[in-house]
């Protein structure tokens, strides 16, 4: 049964997602550990904006001390230096109470950096192995850390500076609910798992078992990219995941001028509302930017169904003043969507308000509409260039009609009439 302050989240949550690192111009490595940057506090000057453009939370990127891009953890009970301390997210989070803004925190517990301490103890020995990877620890959970065929610490997906944690220890699952429960208890509203698709489902589990016994109300939100959502819901006991199959085949069908493939996408999303309301989005710290994939025309076709369709959206910060930036596969390859803000949204260039306009409608409209999180979903026509479909709940509903022609246009409707429309 799902708990009341949950399903608040998921039907009314609309998070302005942020990466701190990258927002708030830190250095892309750390240097002097001891060195305290206080940055974190300048988000402070963007709250009124995440409120005005309709969101109601704030959904934070990694904040934890690591060596570089925050994913490569070091102390998970430490603000990033680079960022700031403990006051200063207390700041932080104090100043969301009184926007009423929720708040969700990163965390990595699937790997930690190569220099965190239980790395370093793998490598010189402390951890009861001989340090050098070639003799099996005389204790085989010593160190808490995976190991591979050679004895040493396995590296996530070919990472050097990503240690794996080993999920079977029990250890490591004290380490996770006791990092969880410090965070809520300081204000958060819950946590995006990261690469929650690299845990066993069983882990998670347990660990929200145990937490949800303090926090009933903490949300839990699984990044998985692809796979069978609803059996990972089922096993891992989280609350959401991320809808990467529908924030692909929305760049892919605008960029293409198929809507068939959107049509399929949204029938394939519509079946997991049986089971679970997907966190959605059309852009994240990890892609291409939607203005950069399918164009600012095509950006405002995105939006539209990322806001007429089931789920618990989210917004990448900038999107919304259609920022720009490609990613790529390379070191530093996330430095273009991930880049600094200004002190403040006055000192945008003003050349991206009309995308803040749109997202201020659209939001708005969801909002108005709060019943679109479980909205179910039926496309009533398609061709190659025009899609219509109808998100229903009950006797509430919306129409959507989607032209990728040349002269590109969204419409959409209700028993009121004419809700929103935009043309190129």
């Amino acid at each position: 049964m799902e708990n009341a302050g949950v399903a608040r989240l998921l039907d009314h949550a609309i998070w302005w997602h942020v990466y701190p690192l990258g927002a708030l111009g830190a250095p892309a490595v750390l240097e002097g550990a001891d060195a305290v940057e206080h940055r974190l506090p300048r988000l402070e000057a963007w709250l009124e904006h995440v409120v005005g453009t309709g969101c109601s939370g704030l959904l934070l990127g990694p904040v934890f001390a690591s060596s570089s891009h925050g994913y490569d953890t070091l102390d998970h009970h430490r603000i990033d230096p680079r960022l700031g301390d403990e006051a200063d997210l207390d700041h932080l989070l104090e100043k969301c109470r009184e926007r009423g803004l929720a708040v969700l925190l990163d965390g990595v517990f699937n790997h930690v950096g190569v220099d965190h301490p239980l790395a370093r103890a793998a490598r010189d020995g402390s951890d009861g192995s001989d340090g050098s990877g070639g003799a099996a620890a005389e204790d085989p959970t010593a160190g808490m850390l995976k190991r591979g065929p050679d004895g040493a610490p396995a590296t996530w997906e070919g990472h050097g500076g990503l240690v794996e944690l080993d999920h079977t220890d029990p250890r490591v699952e004290e380490l996770v609910v006791e990092v969880m429960l410090h965070w809520l208890r300081r204000g958060i509203a819950g946590w995006r798992l990261d690469v929650a698709y690299a845990v066993p489902a069983g882990f998670w589990a347990r660990v929200v078992a145990r937490v949800r016994q303090e926090f009933p109300d903490a949300l839990f939100v699984g990044e998985v990219i692809h796979g069978d959502y609803p059996a990972f819901v089922e096993a891992s006991g989280l609350d959401t995941l991320t809808q990467y199959e529908l924030w692909k085949a929305v760049w892919s069908a605008v960029l293409d001028t198929n809507c068939w493939e959107l049509a399929h996408a949204l029938e394939r999303h519509d079946a997991l509302l049986e089971t679970f309301v997907p966190q959605t989005f059309v852009g994240n710290h990890d892609v291409t930017r939607i203005a950069t994939r399918v164009g600012d025309e095509g950006a405002v076709l995105a939006l539209a169904v990322l806001m007429t369709v089931g789920g618990m959206p989210s917004i990448y910060y900038g999107d919304e003043y259609a920022f720009h930036g490609t990613k790529e596969e390379r070191l530093g390859g996330d430095d273009a969507i991930r880049p600094a803000l200004p002190a403040g949204p006055t000192d945008l260039p003003t050349d991206g308000h009309w995308m803040l306009t749109l997202h201020r409608e659209l939001i708005g409209l969801r909002r108005r509409h709060p019943w679109l999180a479980r909205a179910r979903t039926v496309v009533e026509d398609r061709t190659n260039e025009t899609l219509t479909y109808t998100s229903s709940s009950g006797d509430d509903w919306l129409r959507v009609h989607v032209a990728l022609t040349p002269e590109r246009c969204v419409t959409v409707t209700g028993p009121e009439g004419t809700l929103f429309g935009w043309a190129a």
